[in-house]
């Protein structure tokens, strides 16, 4: 009997992410699934070792191997390569596309590329993180097996005569030469299933063909342009039909171990749905745009001023936090569900959709309707832009000088695209805002300080000046780009802000969004080598699957926090745009 023991988390760059835009899972370097929520990306999950769960589906060799992998050129089908004392083998992995909102299927493709192999495979079915067990579990005539756990029923295609011990997971083991292939096909879902039985080939070349049209072929010049190409598939892949594009897959991965500082990203935040649209915009790829500017102004005509910093992938309610008490856990952290970002009031969140929306309209891609959500995310800064905010990092309501500013770059970029007589008063309230921050905010030494009384540097305060809120050569600005390198960087690593009196790595890791913004900051101030240094620095911090987390680890060289963390995509794509032009 397999246990969940067998398949133990491992550390965070060795997972490989998979995804068809309604959920995601992760895999290990033994080819198990150790992550997947079904039927969205914030149900409960199916497959949950990650986080010290039950539930998985692994395809390993049996015998010593050493592990690596790959995903095909601008997609999320990932292979993972094994080679044996005996050979070489690789299963092909995606979630297939088009991405189902209740039924996610999960295509693998076993083949020896030399000599022979034999793997175990091995199907746990665990809905309720783990906490229900598969139950009426059949294996018909033509050798498909079904079954459910809780309200997930499944359906799995193309495993041989298969073994299952009492309330155990099923598996069997497969003998194959170089040449041969299995296809395993799993169905996952919340509904019935469809009469004809899913085939492989047909799959394969929907995903195949899916991939193709949702990720371009970058023709502009960018910088590490298989890295740029890959981020538009890991944003691909975590956008939802209802276009809504979650911040990360994944839920409790701790950033920093026993600190009590894991959290569930597994919702759309409208400042990484901003970041992803600005990003996309600049390379010319409409459809991720098109998906960020849709969901952004639904959200603003319908909740106006009080716009939340989160929601749902079809735009609900994100829910509020609760722990998960039966589960262990990813080593150093615990399990939480849900978020507290609905009780806070991120004022910047205006600023960052009048910055998508005139990426969007310098594109020819406002329509009359996102300017009525225009109209309203400028006037909610115009009513309260001098009132406390939790602020990009949400923490304590403050008058944070990076949310102010960024409402001034918002408001400049639009006044850029818009009529008088929006133009004219969308920069005079620029120009107030602006001196006001000017007023409390400047640090006697000519940078821009965190809030009127927190007098440090914070790496988030380069982003305004990047996005227009002053000129690049403003004497402010670069006092504030000094002093993010003087006091905010080691090892052309780029942390958020220096905690407390500890060394920069003992209070938190390096933020890697940080450092492409300081990319971009030097890029903007014509250091050309300093900017591709800091930019081929942080794209480095990532394992072998090219997946970045929120944070990095400098001493241990580790991921810290959830993935694929959507901002840091993102800003990369941004970043290789930027530092490849002209």
């Amino acid at each position: 009997m397999t246990s969940p023991t067998e398949f133990p988390p491992y550390a965070l760059r060795d997972y490989a992410f998979i995804a068809d835009g309604e959920r995601g899972a992760l895999i290990g370097p033994r080819g198990d699934l150790a992550w997947m929520c079904l039927p969205a990306w914030d149900s409960d999950a199916v497959f949950s070792t990650l986080i010290g769960g039950s539930g998985f589906y692994a395809v390993t060799p049996v015998g010593p191997y050493t592990w690596g992998g790959y995903y095909d050129r601008r997609s999320l089908v990932w292979n993972s390569r094994w080679v044996t004392t005996h050979g070489i083998v690789e299963s092909r992995d995606a979630l297939a596309l088009p991405g189902d909102p209740a039924t996610a299927v999960i295509l693998r493709r076993i083949k020896v590329v030399e000599g022979e192999a034999r793997l175990r495979v091995v199907l746990d079915v665990r809905a309720g993180f783990g906490a229900e067990a598969m139950r009426g579990t059949h294996r018909d005539a033509q050798g498909v097996w079904t079954g459910h756990s809780g309200a997930i029923g499944f359906r799995w295609c193309g495993a041989p005569v298969t073994r299952r011990g009492g309330a155990g997971p099923l598996s069997f083991e497969l003998d194959l030469v170089a040449g041969e292939t299995q296809d395993l096909v799993l169905e996952l879902s919340t509904s019935a299933f469809a009469p004809e039985l899913p085939m492989a080939d047909p799959l394969w070349n929907a995903t195949e063909e899916g991939w193709r049209e949702a990720v371009p072929e970058l023709s502009n010049p960018v910088l590490g342009r298989r890295d740029a190409e890959q981020a538009i598939a890991v944003l691909r892949g975590l956008t939802s039909l209802h276009g809504g594009m979650v911040a990360a897959a994944t839920m409790s991965l701790p950033e920093r171990a026993d600190q009590n500082r894991n959290y569930d990203y597994r919702y759309a935040w409208i400042r990484d749905q901003c970041y992803s649209g600005i990003a996309v915009a600049r390379i010319g790829h409409f459809p991720l745009l098109d998906s960020a500017v849709d969901f952004v102004s639904e959200r603003l005509l319908t909740d106006g001023p009080a716009l939340k910093p989160a929601y749902t992938v079809r735009g609900g309610r994100v829910p509020s936090e609760r722990t998960l008490s039966h589960l262990e856990g990813y080593p150093g952290g615990s399990d939480k569900v849900g978020n507290w970002v609905n009780e806070q009031f991120q004022l910047d969140a205006f600023g960052e959709a009048l910055e998508l929306f005139a990426a969007a309209s310098s594109c020819g891609r406002l329509g009359a309707g996102h300017w009525n959500a225009v109209e309203v995310a400028a006037a909610a800064i115009e009513s309260r832009w001098q009132e406390p905010d939790a602020g990009i990092w949400e923490i304590e309501p403050q008058r944070w000088a990076h949310s102010r500013l960024t409402c001034v770059s918002g408001l400049r970029a639009i006044a850029a695209e818009a009529p008088i007589p929006q133009s004219g008063r969308w920069s005079a309230l620029a120009d107030t805002i602006l001196a006001d921050v000017s007023s409390d905010c400047l640090h006697p030494e000519g940078r821009w300080q965190r809030s009127p009384g927190d007098p440090r540097i914070d790496a988030s305060l380069l982003l305004p000046a990047i996005r227009g809120a002053l000129p690049i050569t403003d004497p402010r600005n670069i006092a504030t780009i000094a002093a993010v390198e003087a006091e905010l960087v080691e090892e052309e690593y780029v942390y958020r802000f220096r905690a407390d009196g500890r060394p920069l790595g003992e209070a938190e890791g390096a933020f890697l969004l940080c450092g492409f913004l300081l990319a971009l900051a030097k890029h903007q101030q014509g250091e050309q080598l300093q900017a591709r240094g800091l930019f081929e620095r942080n794209r480095s911090a990532c394992g072998t699957p090219g997946v970045m987390a929120e944070e990095f680890d400098v001493q241990q060289r580790q991921l810290r926090g959830n993935v694929p963390q959507a901002f840091v995509h993102a800003v990369l794509l941004e970043c290789a745009a930027a530092l490849g032009g002209p």
